[in-house]
């Protein structure tokens, strides 16, 4: 059963640098736990492991234990600035060195032999040798045990599950990175303001909804054992037109995410306008999921006829799944 409310001090609002809705008619319910959430401001690579097996052209990717001679083979490939592996298309120096091609751009001479790298000087054996070879995932070393072929590595690497999490704090200003364990003692030291309520249904009141300009609100919201973040943002799509999102993340893989749903409820003069999806992991970002417009999307007309004196309440509701 929902608990009262329980309003704790509200903060003060800066500024910062879109799915399905449903309408139905209004029931009354008791009013659940509640926070005032003021407008926040602005929001490794690792080394890759050297092993790999031997495929043909356009294998799938695996997994297992590999030979020293595939080390030594994928060692090949290796830049001598950043230890990432040099792939296709694959440009050498005048000497024959290699270096990858996001380093290449930074360089004016080889890092090797300090030769010249122009003009540019294409090895075809070795791109058809890197054709042949399965890469590690350059997150191996946190735990990533595939091997792919060097087509699908920077998919597989912009989501693999042991890539370092970024903070989910909305915006661009804090890029602390660190394992899925050290989410929440960042959140608690480097983002005190953000506000936490205990229990699976309470109340997500964003003030001053009327600010010009990109404004984030920002909560957190604890329950079943894990946390969640609750962000509701306003962009202005256009001039003169500015959209609002509202979406919980799970501070949480995306495995333990399917666990559990939420429903978000704007009720007020006689309307109500629902969401229910399953929240996204922090590890996907707010940003993935409001280019997807996988959240609950609305316009500052939809906004002022549920607010109050310039301020949005949320109903916020997380439930467990049924196995």
């Amino acid at each position: 059963a929902p608990r009262p409310p329980s309003t704790p001090p509200a903060n003060k609002p800066c500024s910062k640098q879109p799915p399905p809705q449903t309408q139905h008619a209004p029931s009354p319910a008791a009013p659940p736990a509640a926070a005032t959430i003021s407008a926040a401001g602005p929001g490794s690579s690792a080394v890759p492991a050297a092993a790999a097996v031997i495929s043909g052209p356009g294998a799938g990717g695996g997994a297992g234990p590999v030979s020293p001679q595939h080390h030594e083979l994928t060692s090949l490939f290796e830049c001598p600035v950043c230890f990432d592996y040099v792939l296709p298309p694959i440009l050498q120096c005048q000497a024959g060195h290699l270096v990858c091609n996001q380093c290449r751009q930074k360089l004016s001479c080889c890092p090797t032999c300090r030769g010249a790298l122009t003009p540019s000087i294409r090895n075809l054996a070795m791109e058809k040798v890197a054709s042949a070879v399965l890469f590690p995932c350059k997150y191996a070393t946190t735990g990533c045990s595939l091997t792919l072929h060097h087509t699908e590595k920077p998919e597989h690497e912009d989501i693999c599950e042991y890539r370092p999490y970024s903070c989910p704090c909305p915006g661009a200003s804090c890029k602390w990175q660190g394992s899925l364990e050290a989410v929440m003692s960042h959140l608690m030291h480097a983002h005190k303001s953000i506000t936490t309520l205990q229990g699976e249904d309470i109340v997500f009141l964003a003030t001053d909804i009327n600010l010009p300009g990109a404004v984030d609100w920002v909560m957190m919201q604890s329950c079943f054992g894990h946390h969640f973040m609750l962000v509701l943002e306003k962009q202005e799509k256009y001039e003169g037109h500015q959209q609002f999102f509202a979406i919980v993340l799970l501070i949480g893989t995306r495995k333990q995410a399917e666990n559990f749903a939420y429903r978000l409820e704007l009720n007020g003069n006689r309307r109500r306008l629902t969401w229910e999806a399953t929240p996204r992991s922090i590890h996907d970002g707010v940003a993935a999921a409001i280019m997807n417009s996988d959240c609950l999307v609305f316009d500052t007309a939809i906004a002022h006829l549920f607010a109050d004196n310039g301020n949005l309440g949320i109903n916020v509701t997380i439930s467990t799944c049924c196995p």
